[in-house]
């Protein structure tokens, strides 16, 4: 074989090699991508599992749980602090993650460093107002009357133990789906589902009889 073929057949060789290579690649960027999602998901459940506990664990030391945190402003000292009451009637704000210790965003936010700044993957936040002051047994749910469903309208509360509190992330899409981008016009209607390409909001939240078997376990109440 003449040293021309020789090179030939060796750029040929070498062709393949880089087309099987480039084909190993791509097959290999859907795996990490989808492993990055579940791990920022997996990131995401946990913070919201420690946001329960924070949110617990202030009503035990407060005897009521945080307004949500409504200042705009990142160079305000109240910026990340629960508001000093909660408006009337109530309405979704944003975690005050400074007030409780926690994560300022989700796995998939970005911190605001102006006032003009998007809310990307801050966690919104929601309160039943007669439990924003000091509550006991015998407190009833107000006027606000929070629910959750999924997306076939089935409740996931219901309507005698409503829930006090909702937490939500807006997912990799930073943007409320559902029934959580209409809370307003559905009377406090929050939906949770099942990740999917049309919802990949992650809700949680904490019921009354939650919120007073801690408090009663912790001697709070009698």
């Amino acid at each position: 074989m003449s040293r021309k073929n020789i090179i030939g057949f060796t750029l040929i060789e070498l062709a393949i090699v880089l087309i099987v290579v480039s084909l190993l690649l791509g097959g290999l960027l859907v795996p990490i991508s989808t492993q990055m999602d579940m791990q920022a998901r997996r990131s995401t459940n946990e913070n919201l599992r420690e946001i329960k506990e924070a949110l617990i664990g202030f009503a035990i030391i407060n005897g009521r749980l945080p307004c949500p945190s409504t200042q705009v402003n990142p160079a305000d000292a109240n910026y990340g602090v629960e508001d000093v009451t909660c408006t009337s009637p109530a309405v979704e704000g944003y975690l005050p993650w400074k007030t409780l210790g926690i994560s300022e965003t989700d796995a998939w936010g970005i911190a605001r460093g102006s006032a003009t700044d998007a809310w990307i993957g801050y966690w919104r936040y929601r309160v039943d107002r007669n439990f924003s002051v000091a509550f006991n047994l015998s407190t009833s749910f107000s006027s606000d009357s929070l629910s959750v469903q999924n997306s076939s309208g089935n409740s996931l509360t219901t309507s005698t133990e409503k829930p006090v509190a909702i937490v939500y992330s807006t997912g990799k899409n930073v943007t409320a789906e559902g029934k959580n981008a209409d809370y307003e016009t559905t009377g406090g209607l929050y939906q949770n589902d099942t990740q999917s390409t049309t919802f990949d909001d992650m809700l949680i939240w904490i019921n009354r009889p939650l919120l007073i078997n801690r408090l009663i376990t912790a001697g709070k109440l009698p």
